[in-house]
Protein backbone atom coordinates (compact mmCIF):
# COMPACT_ATOMS: atom_id res chain seq x y z
CA UNK A 1 0.00 0.00 0.00
CA UNK A 2 1.40 3.40 -0.90
CA UNK A 3 2.04 6.04 1.75
CA UNK A 4 -0.81 8.33 0.68
CA UNK A 5 -3.29 5.48 1.07
CA UNK A 6 -1.91 4.64 4.50
CA UNK A 7 -2.17 8.31 5.45
CA UNK A 8 -5.80 8.44 4.27
CA UNK A 9 -6.69 5.18 6.02
CA UNK A 10 -5.11 6.27 9.32
CA UNK A 11 -6.79 9.67 9.13
CA UNK A 12 -10.18 8.07 8.44
CA UNK A 13 -9.79 5.69 11.39
CA UNK A 14 -8.95 8.64 13.62
CA UNK A 15 -11.85 10.79 12.39
CA UNK A 16 -14.33 7.97 12.97
CA UNK A 17 -13.14 7.69 16.57
CA UNK A 18 -13.43 11.45 17.08
CA UNK A 19 -16.94 11.51 15.62
CA UNK A 20 -18.02 8.85 18.10
CA UNK A 21 -16.51 10.86 20.98
CA UNK A 22 -18.22 14.08 19.95
CA UNK A 23 -21.63 12.79 18.87
CA UNK A 24 -22.31 9.62 20.89
CA UNK A 25 -19.93 9.85 23.86
CA UNK A 26 -21.97 7.81 26.33
CA UNK A 27 -22.90 4.89 24.11
CA UNK A 28 -21.27 1.67 25.38
CA UNK A 29 -19.50 1.04 22.07
CA UNK A 30 -17.93 4.51 21.88
CA UNK A 31 -15.15 3.82 24.36
CA UNK A 32 -14.51 0.44 22.74
CA UNK A 33 -14.14 2.02 19.31
CA UNK A 34 -12.52 5.39 20.11
CA UNK A 35 -10.67 4.40 23.28
CA UNK A 36 -9.35 1.01 22.26
CA UNK A 37 -9.94 -0.37 18.76
CA UNK A 38 -9.06 2.72 16.71
CA UNK A 39 -5.92 3.64 18.74
CA UNK A 40 -4.76 0.02 18.66
CA UNK A 41 -5.25 -0.27 14.89
CA UNK A 42 -3.30 2.98 14.49
CA UNK A 43 -0.62 1.59 16.83
CA UNK A 44 -0.32 -1.53 14.66
CA UNK A 45 0.11 0.59 11.52
CA UNK A 46 2.70 2.68 13.39
CA UNK A 47 4.56 -0.45 14.51
CA UNK A 48 4.64 -1.78 10.96
CA UNK A 49 5.97 1.50 9.57
CA UNK A 50 8.62 1.84 12.28
CA UNK A 51 9.96 -1.69 12.12
CA UNK A 52 9.99 -1.86 8.35
CA UNK A 53 11.73 1.52 7.92
CA UNK A 54 13.85 2.41 10.96
CA UNK A 55 16.85 0.24 10.10
CA UNK A 56 19.43 2.27 8.26
CA UNK A 57 17.54 5.53 8.70
CA UNK A 58 19.62 8.58 9.38
CA UNK A 59 18.93 10.75 12.38
CA UNK A 60 17.37 9.87 15.70
CA UNK A 61 15.91 11.48 18.80
CA UNK A 62 19.00 13.06 20.37
CA UNK A 63 18.50 16.55 18.98
CA UNK A 64 16.08 18.55 16.88
CA UNK A 65 18.46 18.20 13.94
CA UNK A 66 18.44 14.41 14.38
CA UNK A 67 14.64 14.29 14.44
CA UNK A 68 14.46 16.48 11.32
CA UNK A 69 16.89 14.13 9.57
CA UNK A 70 14.92 11.07 10.66
CA UNK A 71 11.66 12.55 9.39
CA UNK A 72 13.15 13.22 5.96
CA UNK A 73 12.31 9.59 5.29
CA UNK A 74 8.62 9.79 4.31
CA UNK A 75 7.72 6.45 5.86
CA UNK A 76 8.99 7.63 9.25
CA UNK A 77 7.30 11.01 8.85
CA UNK A 78 4.04 9.13 8.29
CA UNK A 79 4.76 6.98 11.35
CA UNK A 80 5.22 10.19 13.36
CA UNK A 81 1.87 11.49 12.13
CA UNK A 82 0.13 8.24 13.04
CA UNK A 83 1.76 8.46 16.47
CA UNK A 84 -0.05 11.79 16.95
CA UNK A 85 -3.35 10.39 15.67
CA UNK A 86 -3.27 7.38 18.00
CA UNK A 87 -2.24 9.22 21.16
CA UNK A 88 -4.51 12.23 20.65
CA UNK A 89 -7.51 9.94 20.09
CA UNK A 90 -6.61 7.91 23.18
CA UNK A 91 -6.44 11.13 25.21
CA UNK A 92 -9.77 12.32 23.78
CA UNK A 93 -11.39 9.05 24.86
CA UNK A 94 -9.91 9.47 28.32
CA UNK A 95 -11.22 13.05 28.50
CA UNK A 96 -14.69 11.80 27.65
CA UNK A 97 -14.58 9.02 30.27
CA UNK A 98 -13.16 11.35 32.90
CA UNK A 99 -15.76 14.02 32.15
CA UNK A 100 -18.53 11.47 32.62
CA UNK A 101 -17.04 10.38 35.97
CA UNK A 102 -16.75 13.99 37.09
CA UNK A 103 -20.20 14.97 35.79
CA UNK A 104 -18.84 17.58 33.41
CA UNK A 105 -21.48 18.35 30.75
CA UNK A 106 -20.51 16.97 27.36
CA UNK A 107 -21.14 20.29 25.59
CA UNK A 108 -18.43 21.80 27.79
CA UNK A 109 -16.03 18.99 26.82
CA UNK A 110 -16.63 19.19 23.05
CA UNK A 111 -14.38 22.27 22.52
CA UNK A 112 -11.64 20.45 24.46
CA UNK A 113 -12.07 17.41 22.21
CA UNK A 114 -11.83 19.58 19.10
CA UNK A 115 -8.68 21.19 20.46
CA UNK A 116 -7.22 17.80 21.40
CA UNK A 117 -7.94 16.55 17.88
CA UNK A 118 -6.36 19.59 16.24
CA UNK A 119 -3.65 20.64 18.71
CA UNK A 120 -3.26 17.71 21.14
CA UNK A 121 -1.65 19.12 24.28
CA UNK A 122 -3.60 22.39 24.11
CA UNK A 123 -6.88 20.47 24.20
CA UNK A 124 -5.62 18.45 27.14
CA UNK A 125 -4.61 21.66 28.90
CA UNK A 126 -8.08 23.14 28.30
CA UNK A 127 -9.71 19.97 29.56
CA UNK A 128 -7.65 19.97 32.75
CA UNK A 129 -8.51 23.64 33.35
CA UNK A 130 -12.24 22.83 33.07
CA UNK A 131 -11.86 19.69 35.16
CA UNK A 132 -9.99 21.56 37.88
CA UNK A 133 -12.64 24.28 37.98
CA UNK A 134 -15.43 21.69 38.14
CA UNK A 135 -13.89 19.39 40.75
CA UNK A 136 -12.78 22.24 43.04
CA UNK A 137 -16.38 23.09 43.89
Amino acid sequence: MDLERIFSLASAISVVGWLFLVFVPRRPYTQTIAGAIAPLVLAAIYLTLIFSNIRGAEGGFGSLADVALLFQKRELLLAGWIHYLAFDLFIGAWETRDATRNQIPHLVVVPCLVMTFMLGPIGLLFYFAIRTAKTRN
